[in-house]
């Protein structure tokens, strides 16, 4: 049988980050409505909180907690929280992260990710960048930076976010400290098996966003829990087709990044970490047909990114 009872990872810097985070991005979310789901997902037994400057709910993030602190539910050591680096604030990550510190209400955070391996000019802050906000990617400047936030005690933990293979072999080459986390698109239908390979080969520790496909996202897709194969699992076994693509995902050793503010699924999606695999299943899950979802075509054009194609977004990789 194939099960992760672990409910949590220890980061190559011996950080250690619970396995099933609660995603807070959400268009066109409200405040009230990421603050309730926070509270849920604590009773649920929730303690890693993934957000973003791009998402715009690190105030809501840092309110919930903040009520649970001084409550007395939950204290900040208990709690892990993720935030990133929008491509706009490249030119200086201690301000940009002194910043998404002051909207959490708190004096660090766990772990700062570089959001995409894009450079934006320092005003672009739509999740859409326009072709005129576009500058050259420099990447050692930019780490130098997240690199400064460690050394300040402003984060516990650097990493990155939507790196391929080769962009963390080329980030290697110069860090002083290594990334702890690479977060990128992972579930049942897009497995990564290289890139894990590769970052475990230098004690990367790779986390999934929608490890489920995004459903209920604009971009996203509903071909992971539909698939025939993933129901017929979940059948089997008495489970959600959810639940058998997270623990698929926990299973191959990573950490999982589920967004649902639905109090059913919040306390649907934890529970997946109790559910048993078998080796069947899983090698039935590594035969279906791959496809990555979230593609990144808003970073893409043929004058100021410097990636006019998706392969060179991600180094032929997709």
């Amino acid at each position: 049988m194939r099960s992760s009872l672990v409910r949590e990872v220890r980061l190559n810097n011996g950080t250690r980050m619970p396995v099933i985070g609660l995603g807070t991005y959400s268009y066109q979310n409200d405040s009230y409505t990421t603050q309730q789901a926070i509270h849920l997902a604590l009773q649920m037994g929730y303690r890693h909180f993934d957000t973003a400057k791009i998402y715009g709910s690190e105030p809501a993030v840092g309110a919930a907690l903040a009520d649970a602190f001084h409550q007395g539910k939950v204290a900040r050591e208990d709690v892990f929280v993720t935030s990133k680096l929008w491509g706009s604030d490249h030119h200086d990550p201690v301000s940009a992260l002194r910043r998404t510190l002051k909207n959490l209400r708190m004096e660090y955070l766990d772990l700062y990710l570089v959001h995409w391996p894009v450079k934006l000019k320092p005003w672009a802050c739509n999740p859409m960048p326009e072709e005129s906000e576009f500058e050259d990617l420099d990447l050692e400047s930019t780490w130098a930076g997240m690199e400064q936030c460690i050394e300040l005690g402003l984060c516990r933990s650097i990493g990155v976010s939507n790196f391929s293979t080769a962009k963390i072999e080329a980030l290697l080459d110069f860090a002083s400290i290594p990334p702890a986390v690479n977060q990128v698109e992972m579930h049942p239908m897009w497995r990564q098996s290289r890139l894990r390979e590769v970052c475990g080969e230098h004690k990367i520790h790779v986390s999934a966003y929608s490890p489920l496909g995004g459903p209920g996202n604009a971009w996203g897709s509903t071909a992971v829990v539909e698939s025939p194969i993933v129901q017929s699992i979940a059948h089997k076994h008495g489970a959600t087709p959810a639940q058998v693509a997270l623990q698929w995902g926990l299973a191959k050793g990573v950490s999982v990044v589920v967004k649902s503010f639905n109090q059913r699924r919040i306390r649907e999606n934890m529970e997946a970490i109790n559910l048993e695999l078998d080796d069947g299943d899983i090698d039935d899950i590594d035969g279906l047909q791959e496809w990555k979802i979230m593609r990144g075509e808003f970073l893409v054009n043929d004058t100021t990114s410097p990636y006019k194609s998706l392969e060179e977004l991600w180094d032929y990789e997709i």
